[in-house]
């Protein structure tokens, strides 16, 4: 048997619940640090018996016995399959699919099918998954076509994830409490396990229970642009148990769609009351939809496991008190007389809605299960608001040109036509100076508050630098009003602070005590699925009945990946030959949706240091010091060039004494010493080396892991170092963080025993041939440093950067091993009030007397660098 979950445990489903229709929900996991105490609660998820796994409900499918000699069924074998699945999942039409058929090459192909109609036919015998179900839907006023809800069962669904092989060892099903010492008092939160809603909402479950956090998930999305513009609502499902490093990641398909709500056109004259109507029917087809879970909350089941602006916040509107309110609206107005209840609803400030979907569930509460949301409430929030700010208050064109002329990293995007219809995290630095003081305060304690809040582990000393970022911000607020750059239509100039989202971060730090931290209900994945589940399937139709078309073409979809899996999972245990389970190991190789692999280059210098002397190529262009991996391309950019050639095309004039100095500091120091960058230079201009000719690369990548978590490797960084050429007249060079003192280690001593500097070459020192000597497999780097002028500036909170100098005004420069490299870092030229109009993209770095240290690049380094 496949152990994924092989026991059954009593479920009670729903205690968690994140539904927002306006906006996505969804969860993600991080791991707690080693040093944490953690207090669990007791007695809860535990089994009885053994439940059906992911193998046993394919091998009880009605065609199983007829998979006893041909494990492919209905297909003759698995070269017919591969076929089938290869044109079931392409998305073609069935009028492309027959004439695929059609053409001769595949007509002389033994496949159990010639046509699309009869592909489709057998691919209906799949083993199926949930299906699907459809209701007509009555209600008390006209539209402009029937009303029809599709759907899945919610507790087929949450059973289908639990038993898929994918998840296994990725479900968390016991409440915590994390401590950050033995003292416990300090408390760490996490994902939703480790907040206070999980753990008493477990109190109140019987013992042994399993707690079940459904996450709902639901936003209007267009399938058709200028033809009819349909719009299709999904309603997604998933569960806050898994592991929020793999809830996070698009391919994990973490998320499953249980419903598609009817988007109907009312004919109601009142066209006001089109969205209360809408509202109810949404509302009321819900409770269709979550009836099974509503009655799990509340008995229980077995499943197979595997005021606008203020600076404080206001009461939060509980269900209670919704339901209170509720109560004195239809004691005034009949619900059907539509006009009336919605005049009385309105003094209460409530949509219309009748009878809300969560008035019956239990330990359901809209005051907990509506959850801060990083996409559409922090980034949008960024920029509808924060970035308007500060563009009015630079200047259009002048904030424009300084985002223009940002030195370009590889991997990201640069805005070379400004950023008035883009976003992006240097605008605190581009903004210096030229924007007034108060209103750079303002923002860059909200950039602090939603870096803060997107951490992946959150102890109680962060919550209180969170309000503090906030408070800070509540406090310096005025000045933008006072600026006149907050800002509506036509450019007309607002006096008042009614931001829903300045108010709902109010709610932040509550949530985080409550619910775990704000990372894990990012909306990013979610919003991919409406790609796969919704436009995807949208395309493959004939454009009329989306719905439906939508609902079988993602059926068969369904069927041909369980398909899949399950015949790779009984290939594999018939090639080891055994009836038990199947290795844990093998599950990293099955390919679970659509995948968008990282290259693993710690993975790459394992397998390389493994491998037999003689069968690589040396020296391994691949290594890895700490928590960083490098990897250079095996063909040198120049396979073999002196010493002083080099220098010239380089433009470094201290090439060779900086060798020599280099070379005498590791005679001296050894091998493994650290090298500092900086004091005299000793060495003069014709030293003598050891060689004379070196080889040379321009590029060098670098991966690092992520600052919370060693064990999530993020995509790898492109650093340059190419010598000057059109249109870099002055050469390409990236910037890096360097460790200059073996005592501190990046990330986790941020700057402590680091330094900023300009890589300016990569090369590796090359021996006479047929002489053995040390240098053979060393790779050097040849720096600028850059100094950091006193403690950080207190407008930006961020650190200004000057080149270098010795006592004669020479550049510092020195050479170091390409293993003390830490991280590449972002430098915004200082601009001062007025952008000098002769910078561009390729002569910024080096024109720019001094440099801001950008500390809001990204997540990971923010936190590196606020240490």
């Amino acid at each position: 048997m496949y152990p994924n979950p092989s026991s059954a445990r009593s479920i009670f489903c729903s205690e968690r619940l994140d539904l927002n229709f306006d906006r996505l929900a969804m969860s993600s996991s991080s791991q707690t640090t080693q040093s944490a105490i953690t207090d669990y609660f007791p007695g809860t998820a535990e089994t009885y018996g053994i439940g059906y796994t992911f193998l046993g409900l394919f091998n009880t499918d009605e065609n199983s016995v007829y998979r006893k000699t041909n494990l492919y069924y209905p297909f003759s074998c698995k070269e017919d399959w591969e076929i089938a699945s290869w044109l079931l999942c392409s998305g073609l039409s069935m009028g492309k699919i027959d004439t695929f058929l059609s053409l001769e090459m595949i007509k002389g192909l033994p496949l159990s099918f010639r046509s699309a109609k009869e592909l489709r036919g057998r691919a209906e015998m799949l083993p199926s998954g949930p299906r699907w179900m459809s209701q007509i839907i009555h209600t008390s006023h006209p539209t402009k076509s029937p009303i029809i809800l599709y759907w899945h069962d919610p507790l087929e669904c949450i059973s289908s994830i639990l038993n898929h092989p994918f998840f296994h060892n990725q479900l968390d099903f016991t409440p915590r409490k994390v401590y950050s010492t033995a003292k416990k008092l300090c408390r760490v939160y996490m994902e939703w396990m480790t907040g206070d809603n999980a753990w008493n909402m477990q109190s109140v479950l019987p013992q042994g229970a399993t707690l079940l956090g459904t996450i709902l998930s639901s936003d209007k999305t267009n399938i058709s642009t200028l033809t009819g513009n349909r719009v299709v609502h999904p309603l997604l499902i998933g569960l806050a148990n898994i592991c929020m490093n793999t809830q996070l990641k698009s391919s994990s398909n973490s998320f499953v769609l249980t419903a598609l709500l009817p988007v109907p056109k009312f004919l109601h004259k009142n066209k006001r009351m089109h969205g209360v109507l809408a509202d109810r029917l949404a509302h009321h087809c819900l409770d269709t939809v979550l009836k099974l879970l509503k009655e799990a909350t509340l008995h229980g089941m077995m499943l197979s496991d595997p005021q606008f602006g203020d600076s404080f916040r206001h009461e939060p509107r509980m269900a209670s008190t919704t339901l209170a309110q509720l109560s004195v609206v239809h004691a005034q107005a009949d619900p059907s007389d539509l006009q009336a209840f919605f005049h009385e609803a309105q003094k209460f400030r409530l949509n219309g809605v009748s009878e809300p979907f969560w008035r019956d569930w239990v330990l359901a509460d809209p005051s907990r299960f509506f959850t801060p949301e990083t996409l559409h409430v922090f980034h949008k929030e960024f920029w509808d608001h924060d970035a308007k700010w500060l563009i009015f208050a630079v200047g259009e064109s002048e904030i424009d040109f300084r985002f223009s002329v940002l030195h370009p990293v590889t991997g990201f995007r640069h805005f070379a036509e400004g950023i008035l219809k883009l976003k992006q995290h240097s605008i605190i630095a581009c903004s210096a100076d030229a924007a007034p003081r108060r209103v750079l305060i303002a923002v860059h304690a909200l950039m602090d508050f939603r870096y803060l809040v997107q951490s992946p582990s959150i102890d109680d000393n962060d919550l209180v630098r969170i309000s503090a970022a906030l408070n800070e911000f509540h406090e310096y607020k005025d000045a933008i009003i006072d600026a006149r750059v907050r800002r509506g239509k036509g450019n007309k100039v607002i006096d008042n602070w009614y931001i829903p989202k300045l108010e709902l971060m109010q709610s932040v730090v509550p949530s985080i005590r409550n619910s775990g931290v704000t990372a894990q209900w990012s909306a990013d994945v979610t919003e991919h699925a409406h790609i796969t589940e919704i436009k995807d399937p949208a395309r493959s139709s004939n454009n009329n009945n989306y719905e439906l078309q939508i609902c079988r073409h993602l059926d068969r979809l369904d069927k041909c990946l369980r398909f899949e899996l399950a015949t790779t999972l009984l290939n594999e245990q018939q090639n080891i030959k055994t009836s038990d389970d199947i290795p844990v190991e093998f599950l990293s190789t099955i390919q679970h949706g659509r995948l968008c692999q990282i290259t693993n280059y710690f993975a790459i210098t394992q397998i390389s240091l493994l491998k037999p002397i003689g069968s690589i190529p040396l020296p391994l262009r691949s290594f890895v010091v700490g928590r960083v991996a490098f990897h250079l391309a095996y063909d040198p950019s120049i396979r073999n060039i002196t010493v002083d050639d080099v220098a010239i095309k380089f433009g470094l004039p201290d090439l060779r004494p900086a060798l020599s100095d280099f070379l005498h500091h590791e005679a001296s120091l050894g091998r493994n010493h650290t090298h500092a960058i900086g004091g005299p230079r000793r060495a003069g201009p014709n030293a003598t080396l050891p060689f004379e000719n070196v080889q040379v690369w321009f590029k060098l990548r670098l991966q690092d892991t992520d600052f919370h978590d060693a064990h999530n490797i993020r995509p790898a960084q492109t650093l340059n170092c190419a010598p000057p050429s059109e249109p870099w007249t002055f050469g390409h060079y990236d910037s890096i963080i360097i460790n200059t003192e073996a005592e501190h280690s990046w990330p986790t001593s941020g700057l402590k025993g680091h330094t900023v500097a300009q890589i300016r070459l990569i090369f590796r020192p090359l021996g006479k041939t047929g002489t053995q000597w040390a240098w053979r497999d060393r790779f050097l780097t040849y720096v600028h440093h850059f100094n950091i002028v006193g403690a950080r500036e207190p407008t930006t909170q961020m650190h200004i950067l000057k080149r270098a100098k010795r006592l004669n005004r020479t550049c510092m420069r020195d050479v170091i091993p390409i293993s003390q490299l830490r991280a590449p870092v972002n430098l915004v030229p200082w601009f001062g009030a007025t952008a000098d109009n002769r910078l561009t993209a390729y002569n910024c770095l080096e024109h720019a007397s001094e440099l801001w240290r950008n500390r809001f690049w990204d997540k990971s380094t923010y936190f590196a660098l606020s240490m």
